[in-house]
């Protein structure tokens, strides 16, 4: 049975050389609104947090808001090579500059001031009061630094905005180490929205997010892909982030893109196998996981190569021919080393709340926030990002979508047809507690251990 929830901190943390030990973690961390309540406290206010990607903002006075909790942030473009962020209130009265209802995935738009709606007080890019009625009645109190907008910390890597509201956090390249460094050769900011989608769903934001962090559940929750592929994987921790990817099996399968999404397929003939399992991933993941161009290049293995070619062969050729292919209409690939590649795996998790799958030119990525002080519901939100030829970067904007197949994919619906009951069995009598894979899923034990570094309570422990 679950023990009651208890704001005691310094409870023992297994060690990131214990992760791949039979360990457990508590459910408080789901289910607890007294933990809901500390996360805006102990977390939120000290991360480093995706909060839009450049091309949102990408002309002077653009702006998002990014909801967290009770705060709101405002993000900026105030000069051509300059991105800005703040608390999104008033100082006068604590009024929203900018209103963000419920029903919209925050707020964007164009000023060049933000006014705010109560008593008209207004402010420029640069977060500078411009305008107060009256100022003389405050006697020569009002100081700049008291009517000025909070300002947030802001910076950018791959083409993601991540702000920290903690004025003494570590660098952003810093906290994003040594992920930032193995994933810089995939040049994510040369890559624009394909399409994202979100919806307001009925479980934790970490429960959610945990669903898309390990390939293990593929066989029980994805069956219908075992046809086309075998999905034995491993998962080890990089300090607060994590990385899966396929392990094959079969020796002979083994190369460098054996962990990734681009892989020979399974059965007897890889020239079939191969594009059967490209042609699986892109059409059941909503578009994403893959390129057209990839399918395209895989379905034309059969009559390019000779029976018998070999699994490493196979895609050998596969890749090559797609990159060609992609380079005729302006889509360049960047140059992967197979050892980086290798090491890049299939999919990330970047504390505290995002997570991407990547490819050469494409990467399918994931956002989970709370929703209101509700420990049960979730903002999610699933985006694709791809290379496109100049020009053919197609217009996107945030789409609610209920959580259905025809919205999200046969995949992505089989996950969700998850996650809403690993939140209401994990409140069950008869729970008895989380037994995480050692081998398949460090992602989530790694997880769970920065998250008590900063929580102080509810890290993983080893099974007794």
């Amino acid at each position: 049975m679950n023990k009651p929830f208890s704001l005691e901190v310094g409870a023992p943390v297994a060690s990131e050389e214990d992760l791949a030990k039979p360990l457990t973690y508590p459910t408080e961390a789901f289910l607890s609104k007294d933990y809901a309540e500390a996360e805006k406290k102990l977390l939120w206010p000290k991360v480093w947090q995706m909060a839009c990607r450049l091309e949102e903002i990408p002309e002077v006075g653009n702006f998002i808001t990014y909801e967290i909790g009770d705060d709101s942030i405002i993000v900026v473009r105030s000069a051509p090579d300059e991105i800005k962020a703040f608390h999104n209130v008033c100082p006068h009265r604590g009024r929203r500059l900018i209103d963000t209802p419920c029903e919209q995935n925050g707020a964007c738009g164009t000023k060049r001031r933000f006014v705010c709606g109560f008593h008209g007080w207004a402010f420029d890019l640069e977060g500078k009061n411009v305008y107060i009625l009256d100022p003389q009645d405050w006697k020569g109190a009002l100081t700049e630094g008291r009517t000025g907008l909070s300002e947030v910390q802001v910076d950018h890597w791959g083409g993601w905005v991540f702000i920290n509201m903690d004025p003494n956090c570590v660098p952003l390249r810093e906290f994003l180490e040594p992920a930032a460094s193995i994933l810089d050769a995939f040049q994510f900011e040369k890559m624009r929205y394909k399409w994202r989608q979100w919806v307001i769903y009925p479980a934790n934001w970490k429960t959610a997010l945990e669903a898309f962090m390990e390939p293990y559940h593929v066989s029980g929750t994805h069956s219908q892909l075992l046809k086309y592929g075998q999905f034995y994987a491993y998962s080890k921790s990089y300090g607060l982030h994590g990385v899966s990817g396929f392990d094959e099996r079969d020796a002979s399968m083994k190369m460098s893109q054996s962990s990734t999404v681009t892989r020979a397929g399974l059965g007897g003939d890889p020239r079939v196998s191969t594009y059967e399992l490209a042609r699986e991933n892109y059409t059941t993941v909503n578009y994403a996981a893959s390129t057209e161009t990839l399918v395209n290049a895989a379905s034309r293995l059969v009559d390019e190569l000779p029976e018998g070619t070999s699994p490493g062969d196979v895609v050998k050729h596969w890749l090559a021919s797609a990159k060609a292919d992609d380079a005729k209409r302006g889509v360049i690939w960047p140059e992967i080393s197979a050892e980086n590649m290798a090491e890049a795996g299939l999919a990330w998790h970047v504390f505290p709340n995002m997570s991407l799958l990547q490819g050469a030119t494409f990467a399918l990525c994931y956002r989970a926030r709370p929703y209101g002080d509700d420990p049960d519901k979730c903002i999610f939100e699933s985006y694709a990002i791809e290379r496109f030829p100049e020009g053919e970067v197609p217009r996107t904007e945030w789409v609610h979508a209920e959580a259905t197949a025809e919205k999200w994919g046969s995949v992505l619906a089989q996950d969700f047809a998850n996650m809403e009951w690993v939140q209401k069995g994990m409140k069950s009598r008869g729970f008895r507690g989380t037994l995480p894979n050692p081998h398949q899923e460090q992602k989530i034990t790694n997880f769970h251990r920065n998250l008590a570094q900063y929580m102080g309570m509810g890290g993983p422990r080893l099974l007794d």
